[in-house]
């Protein structure tokens, strides 16, 4: 046979790493070293890209979310390609048909605040001034005088001109502030690649963990996966069904700008406490501008009341309850720390990183209750 016709060898594996060298481990300079290069590398990479990262995290989210349900119908026997786009899809249409429902809506609501601004200044002023009367009344020329009761009246109705005008510019330009083509394209576009992958990815980045500290940092993983989808999956659900409550209810009422005030104050209830305080200070200033009279006042405070107390009684046990370890306190914090940092990007990682931080701060807590600095027993005589 001739030389030149002899089969070429197969290539064979890729060379492996060198092996490590027996009695080599890392220092401890070499592991804070690695762990703090890491956080530096992070935050410069978030500062540099975060004018382009918030569809990817938004993608990031959806496979998330959608892991749990992708991995059940592909144990089901569904592809898991398949089960990733069916559920993008669904999610992608329920979105996009919720927006081409309320946005109209919205639309026409900022139409009803442009042209109802004046009488709603103007019921302001009445209200204002009647409580000015009552309280001259009742405490004397002394306390509250005509200067201070005109200059009152006054100052409210310029306060709330501009609330009006600044609620209706974010409202009406608030669209503009995102990519339309990044969210509705690239967005479940990335999503449907992270959904697909996901598993693989997961057991990619655990291939990656130091052998030493794996085990604690497969633990501390699942206390964060378990401490996070509680909160979010919970608190989104929670935040569904009170904007539906209160848009429908104030709506019910005859507040003209109800469906507003309602989502608004349902979607920010993500803030603990923060939305159903600002849609109820909302609510009665318009209710007050609108009506004139204390009747549909109070069935306002009531709608709120009645929210608050199956928010706390009925909603929050049931779909929070017990699992959840994140203070309210801890989660108001960090939104506003990760909207200050990051803007919009900021307020999307503030709560995974609210709580991998809360996770890693209770495992050192354990770790320092049974160490000898808190175990070393008092000095006793005069030693």
């Amino acid at each position: 046979m001739p030389v030149g016709d002899l089969p070429k060898p197969r290539p064979g594996p890729a060379p492996l790493p060198p092996p490590v060298q027996p009695g080599r481990h890392a220092t401890r300079a070499e592991r804070w070293a690695m762990v703090i290069g890491g956080l530096v590398v992070l935050l410069f990479a978030m500062w540099l890209f975060s004018a382009i990262l918030t569809p990817f995290v938004l993608a990031g989210c959806i496979a998330y979310f959608l892991d749990p349900p992708t991995t059940k119908l592909a144990r089901l026997g569904v592809p898991r390609a398949v089960a990733a786009f069916l559920l993008v899809l669904g999610l992608t249409a329920l979105a996009l048909l919720a927006l081409l429902l309320l946005y109209p809506l919205l639309v026409a609501q900022i139409g009803v605040l442009v042209v109802r601004t004046p009488a709603y200044v103007a019921g302001i002023g009445e209200a204002v001034r009647q409580a000015l009367e009552a309280a001259q009344n009742a405490f004397g020329p002394e306390v509250v005088d005509t200067q201070l009761r005109d200059l009152v009246i006054g100052q409210a109705g310029q306060i709330i001109t501009f609330l009006g005008t600044a609620v209706a510019r974010l409202i009406g330009g608030g669209v503009a502030l995102f990519n339309v083509f990044a969210l509705l394209v690239v967005t479940p576009i990335v999503g449907f690649y992270l959904l697909r992958d996901w598993q693989r990815m997961m057991a990619r980045i655990e291939s990656w963990l130091p052998r030493k500290s794996a085990q604690t940092l497969r633990q501390l993983a699942r206390d964060t996966d378990r401490v996070l989808s509680a909160w979010l999956r919970g608190q989104l659900l929670c935040c569904a069904i009170l904007a539906a409550y209160y848009a429908a209810a104030l709506s019910a009422v005859g507040l003209e700008l109800g469906l507003t005030v309602g989502l608004m104050a349902g979607l920010l209830s993500f803030i603990p406490y923060v939305g159903s305080l600002t849609g109820f200070v909302t609510a009665i200033v318009l209710a007050v501008a609108q009506f004139g009279t204390w009747n549909e006042v109070l069935l306002v405070v009531g709608i709120f009341v009645v929210g608050q107390t199956v928010e706390g009684y009925v909603i929050y046990p049931r779909l929070l309850g017990d699992r959840v370890e994140l203070h309210a306190v801890w989660v108001i914090f960090a939104l506003f720390a990760g909207g200050v940092a990051f803007g919009f990007l900021g307020v999307l990682l503030a709560v995974p990183m609210a709580a991998a931080i809360g996770v890693v701060a209770r495992y050192w807590l354990r770790r320092y209750l049974e160490s000898p600095l808190y175990l070393d027993p008092p000095r006793t005589g005069s030693g």
